[in-house]
């Protein structure tokens, strides 16, 4: 059974940061794509982020490019999500998502195949 586990999530003032892990078991890794999105309350999903297998490739929204830093380490199946100068606006669940097919970009990232349960992230001003 595949499992996506985010951790790090928390509250944070606004210019803080924080670091999200995401943990894959039961698969060897997706050796495709994994991402982040998130959801805030009135907002439409959106996809943040997220990075190729092969040639760790990345991509970012406008919303968080130049603030926040994907990576994977492949030996511990495990995703990242560095977020730096955190604004409320950043206030959402996030979660961590992987696909073994769908296309590597941001308008996928909310559809993947496997999700994890989501991380909290508040962001106060």
């Amino acid at each position: 059974q595949v499992q996506l586990v985010e951790s790090g999530g928390g509250s944070v003032q606004a210019g803080g940061s924080l670091r999200l892990s995401c943990s894959v078991s039961g698969y060897t890794y997706f050796r495709n794509c994994m991402g982040w999105f998130r959801e805030a309350l009135g907002k439409e999903r959106e996809g943040v982020s997220c990075i190729t297998w092969t040639g760790n490739i990345t991509y970012y929204s406008d919303s968080v490019k130049g603030r926040f830093t994907i990576s994977q380490d492949k030996a511990k199946n495990t995703m990242y999500l560095e977020m730096n100068n955190l604004q409320p606006e950043d206030t959402a669940m996030y979660y961590c998502a992987a696909d073994p097919r769908k296309p590597c970009r941001l308008w996928y990232v909310g559809d993947f195949d496997y999700r994890g349960q989501g991380t909290q992230v508040t962001v106060s001003s």
